[in-house]
């Protein structure tokens, strides 16, 4: 029974006192055998095809001074989040995107990872970059402030809005459910087309939210080289 309305993203299920809601972040796993076949199925056809796009994408965001693989990284964090968010929406799946847990984690080591190398790399340019060009004297010190807030509020905005977007659909979703035992039944049909509608909107919110968060995670990167 729920406590309140936000208690089914509540990681509760658990066998012998063992939590096992965050297993279900592995059954992308399931996916990967497809690559291993002699003969290509359309499903690995589409994705290597998905994967090459993404690839020409990103090689162009992050520019010519791009370290030669970089882009996998982006790639995979594209794969990674798609995967989570798809899962969540079966019956029964525990969203693990849906959680800050996940999400910060993920956003947090990547964005560390280009300060560290931005600053002990490309320290001078991190400087100029605190600084737009044409900015007036008096004013230096106050952008200096504002890029640096902006800056590190990078992490939990992404994170954030990962998080926020699968809330919000999920939320939607069960309080539709909820509202189908106090109606007539000749609502029923108009309520299960409305359930499907938003089902298809959450399918297209999922890889909007993994598309999104592998771009800016591109040009945030691009930003220090």
């Amino acid at each position: 029974m729920m406590t309140n309305l936000f208690s089914i993203f509540d990681p509760s299920t658990n066998l012998f006192n063992i939590p096992l809601n965050w297993l279900s972040t592995f059954l992308g796993l399931m996916f990967i055998p497809y690559s291993f076949w002699l003969i290509p199925n359309r499903q690995f056809i589409l994705w290597n095809l998905i994967i090459s796009k993404l690839h020409l994408e990103f090689k162009t965001l992050m520019g010519p001074n791009s370290l030669n693989g970089s882009t996998f990284i982006f790639i995979s964090l594209f794969s990674f989040v798609l995967f989570n968010n798809f899962l969540g929406l079966f019956p029964y799946i525990f969203t693990s995107t849906s959680h800050l847990t996940i999400s910060f984690s993920i956003t947090l080591s990547l964005w560390l990872s280009f300060m560290f190398y931005g600053w002990i790399n490309n320290s001078q340019h991190m400087f100029i970059h605190m600084i737009p060009q044409g900015t007036p004297s008096v004013l230096m010190p106050f952008m200096v402030l504002i890029e640096t807030i902006s800056n590190i509020i990078r992490p939990g905005t992404l994170a954030v809005r990962l998080m926020a977007n699968m809330v919000a659909g999920h939320l939607l979703l069960t309080l539709l459910s909820g509202t189908g035992v106090m109606i007539p039944n000749y609502f029923i049909i108009i309520l299960i087309l409305l359930q499907i509608l938003l089902l298809t909107l959450e399918s297209a919110v999922a890889i909007i939210q993994s598309y999104v968060i592998s771009i800016l995670s591109t040009l945030y990167s691009s930003e220090v080289n």
